[in-house]
Formats: structure tokens, C-alpha cells, sequence
């Protein structure tokens, strides 16, 4: 791996923990604070919103700026976010926030990867990659609950209410949590700051306002879906996103209505989705590489029909292990598809703007399936109905995908 590879991956690790930190504060800051329970999906939603709205613009600005100062200044602006939401700003708006500089972040993340990695180690440098993610979310939503955990045993300042002129932070018992964030925010800036130019610094173009049109970012993103192992992938990453937000939620949800645990043991049972995900990503580098990277496909019918077996579980000693297996399988599944779809995006277009179409489709697939949820909780629907819902869906999805691309033999390989 080249020079200045695991600096990165330890400063993506540091920001991702942060992050998932952020969102478990935030669900608790809802609560808190006495909104009601379908809110809290809206909290992601904010979050991956600035991924679609301003796709035509970060892939441009990651492929014209050097990258590591970029990712720096994108950790100031997360740590802003949450400074401002401590300020009073709505907890909608501060997650969109910081929600901007994670949709600016990660173009250039992955992009500083595809243009210093060889092809033929990509799937080896994304396991790296999304083991750093997910272990962030494993570390984070156990730190979150441990945080949690933390505000309802330690009350040395009741509600931790600050008021000095003209500033006043919103009373929450969470302060120190918060704090524990912005100094998590601050060794993700100093990581950064070690990656320097050791890694790839190209500049593939200038910033020009004609690159930074709708008119310009869609026709990269024709061009990625009609490519056949591009399109392949990103139909796969874009589908699983979407569940894999749902599922984040539900599981919360399901471990409070269902198995009757705490916001803090539900974070905790959460973790083990990512632990899979760690188990898949370590079998993915090991077995899959590109140009066998389509073969991982039947495994998402399998986890399409796991997802909503766990809504039906009432005891923990079935839970975890259903909760192991579906992140293997969803670790085994995106990261070979990624590693496929980044080596393709660089190909047909530039890093930057490849990661912007394929963040484009994710998270517009997340705003999607988010807000179906936040509806369908509001409706008052059964968490068992809903998850059937979203199993058969994905089903169908992949379904129809294999029937597709069913090749004749050597046609995709």
C-alpha cells in the first residue's frame, strides 16, 4: 500500500466514529428534548440529503482540490455542525450540516484511494476501507450508548445549562457527550493533516462553473449506469444502502418495542450487525476480486429474506447471530461491488465525479427508504410489516437484476 495509506484510513476511522457517535447523541437529543418517535429517522435523512442535492458539485470540487487539506476542512465543518446544534440551531439543520461536509468528504476519500491503489489491490485497499467504516460504526454506536449510558448515571449538573452574555447552550444532560465528539472531530483534522501529499494530490481538473451544472453531472451519470459492470454495481450499492439505513433505525426501534431493551442496549445489539460487516469485508478481500466481483450477487437474496426473520425474534440468543450473518453478508456483498464500481468509474470518468454518481444513487436511495419508514412509523404500522416490506423489495430488486444480467459465458468477467 503506498505511503501515507494508513494515516488515511485512520482518519476516515476517527471521522466515521464521530459521526455514528453524532447520530446516536442526536436520536438521545430527540428524545430528550421531547420530539416524537418518527423523528428520529429524519435526523439521517437531513444528514444524507446534501449527497443528492449537491451531487453536481462534489465531485468536481474533490477532483480540482487537493484532497487530504480537504478532508481537514470538512472535520472543521462537522465539528462546527455541532457546535451550532449546542447553540440552538435545529437539530434537522445541524445534521444537514454536517451532513454537507460528509457528502464533500467522501468523494475525495475514496478518490485519493482509486488514483494511488493499483487495480489489481482495490478490493484489498477497500476492505481496509470499509472495515475503517464499519468498524467506526461498531466503536461508535458502543461509545454513543456507552456516552448514553454515562448521562443517566453521572448528573453532576443536572440538564448542564451554560449561559455566559451572549452565548447560551441548549440545557441537555449530554454536554460531555457532545464534547467527547468535537475532540473525536479534532484527531480526525491531525490525521488528516499526516496524510499530506504522500498520497495521490492530482488534479484532473480546474473548477469551471460549466463542471459544476446538473446538465454536466448527468451525463456522467448516464454514463456510469449504461456501462455494464458499472451499472451491475451500482444498482447493488444503491439498493443496499437504502435497506442498510432502514435497518440501522429498525434495529434500534425493534430492540426497544420488542425485545424491551434500553436506547443504550438496543446501540449496543446494533454493534453486531457491524461486527458481520467486519467478518464479510475480511472474506470479501480474501476470496473476490474484480473480475469475479458479480459473483457475490446470490448472497444478497439471502439477506433479503433474513432482514425481516429478525423483526419476527423475541430473544436475544436467536438475534445475534441472525444480526452476525446479515452484516457478513452485506460486508461480503459492497465490498467487492465498490472496489468493481470505483475501478470502473475512474475508467469511464475521473474519481471524483465516479464517487459523486455513486453517492448521488445511494443516498438518494436512502432519502428514499427513509422517508417511506418515517412514514409508514407515523402510519402506525407494524416494525414486522415493515421490514417484510422492505425484504420483498429487495428481493424483487435482485430478482430482476439476476434474470438481467444472466450473461452468456465470459460476457461480464
Amino acid at each position: 500500500m503506498p505511503k501515507g495509506f494508513y494515516a488515511l484510513i485512520a482518519a476516515q476511522f476517527a471521522s466515521g466514529l464521530a459521526d455514528n457517535v453524532l447520530m446516536i447523541l442526536g436520536i438521545f437529543f430527540l428524545q430528550e428534548q421531547g420530539y416524537p418517535g418518527w423523528w428520529a429517522p429524519l435526523l439521517k435523512f437531513s444528514f444524507n440529503l446534501a449527497y443528492v442535492a449537491l451531487a453536481s458539485v462534489v465531485g468536481p470540487v474533490a477532483d480540482a482540490l487537493p484532497k487530504a487539506p480537504l478532508m481537514a476542512a470538512m472535520n472543521w465543518l462537522k465539528s462546527g455542525s455541532v457546535v451550532l446544534l449546542l447553540l440552538g440551531l435545529h437539530p434537522l439543520l445541524a445534521f444537514a450540516l454536517s451532513g454537507l461536509a460528509a457528502a464533500i468528504y467522501a468523494p475525495a476519500k475514496y478518490a485519493i484511494v482509486t488514483e494511488s491503489v493499483h487495480s489489481s489491490l482495490l478490493v484489498k485497499a477497500n476492505a481496509w476501507l470499509e472495515v475503517s467504516v464499519v468498524m467506526s460504526v461498531l466503536l461508535g454506536i458502543a461509545l454513543g450508548g456507552w456516552l448514553i449510558g454515562g448521562v443517566h448515571s453521572i448528573q453532576i449538573m443536572g440538564l448542564w445549562p451554560v449561559t455566559d452574555g451572549w452565548v447560551s447552550i441548549v440545557p441537555t444532560q449530554a454536554l460531555p457527550a457532545f464534547l467527547t465528539v468535537l475532540l473525536i472531530y479534532g484527531l480526525s483534522i491531525i490525521l488528516n493533516s499526516r496524510v499530506g501529499n504522500t498520497m495521490s494530490s492530482k488534479v484532473h481538473a480546474p473548477l469551471r462553473p460549466s463542471a459544476l451544472t446538473w446538465r454536466a453531472f448527468w451525463a456522467c451519470h448516464l454514463k456510469l449506469w449504461r456501462d455494464p459492470l458499472g451499472g451491475i454495481s451500482l444498482y447493488v450499492t444503491t439498493l443496499f444502502w437504502g435497506a442498510g439505513a432502514v435497518l440501522q433505525f429498525a434495529v434500534l426501534l425493534w430492540a426497544q418495542s420488542e425485545m424491551g431493551l434500553s436506547l443504550q442496549q438496543g446501540a449496543y445489539l446494533q454493534a453486531w450487525v457491524a461486527v458481520g460487516v467486519v467478518c464479510g469485508a475480511f472474506l470479501a478481500a480474501r476470496i473476490f476480486k474484480i473480475f469475479n466481483a458479480r459473483h457475490v450477487l446470490p448472497w444478497g437474496m439471502l439477506l433479503s429474506i433474513l432482514m425481516p426473520l429478525m423483526a419476527y425474534t423475541r430473544t436475544l440468543w436467536l438475534a445475534m447471530p441472525l444480526l452476525i450473518v446479515s452484516g457478513s453478508i452485506a460486508g461480503m456483498l459492497l465490498v467487492p461491488m465498490n472496489a468493481l464500481l470505483q475501478h470502473r468509474g475512474a475508467k469511464i470518468l475521473s474519481p471524483g465525479r465516479s464517487i459523486a454518481v455513486q453517492g448521488f444513487n445511494e443516498n438518494l436511495s436512502v432519502l428514499i427508504m427513509l422517508g417511506a419508514y418515517s412514514t409508514l412509523l407515523a402510519m402506525e404500522l407494524p416494525l414486522q410489516t415493515i421490514m417484510l416490506i422492505l425484504g420483498l423489495l429487495l428481493l424483487c430488486g435482485l430478482v430482476f437484476l439476476q434474470a438481467r444480467t444472466k450473461p452468456r459465458k465470459g460476457r461480464f468477467l
